[in-house]
């Protein structure tokens, strides 16, 4: 099944989602903007992700 991943950059935090190809969220949940603590999120859904894509305003460069 492939997934996709979008991610809501914020100034102290990050709403990450991962959906499948029918649009059903399977994953949601707002971190801290710790690039740790989002690849472990994304790591079970690693071998099925097709893309990731962020939003993100032109001050947030630490990404």
């Amino acid at each position: 099944m492939d997934k996709f991943s979008g991610i809501d950059l914020h100034s102290n935090n990050s709403v990450v989602v991962v959906s499948d190809d029918a649009d059903r969220v399977l994953y949601q949940r707002r971190l801290p903007n710790d690039p740790i603590q989002i690849r472990a999120a994304l790591a079970p859904h690693r071998e099925d992700l097709v893309g990731v894509v962020i939003e993100a305003t032109y001050n947030w460069y630490w990404l």
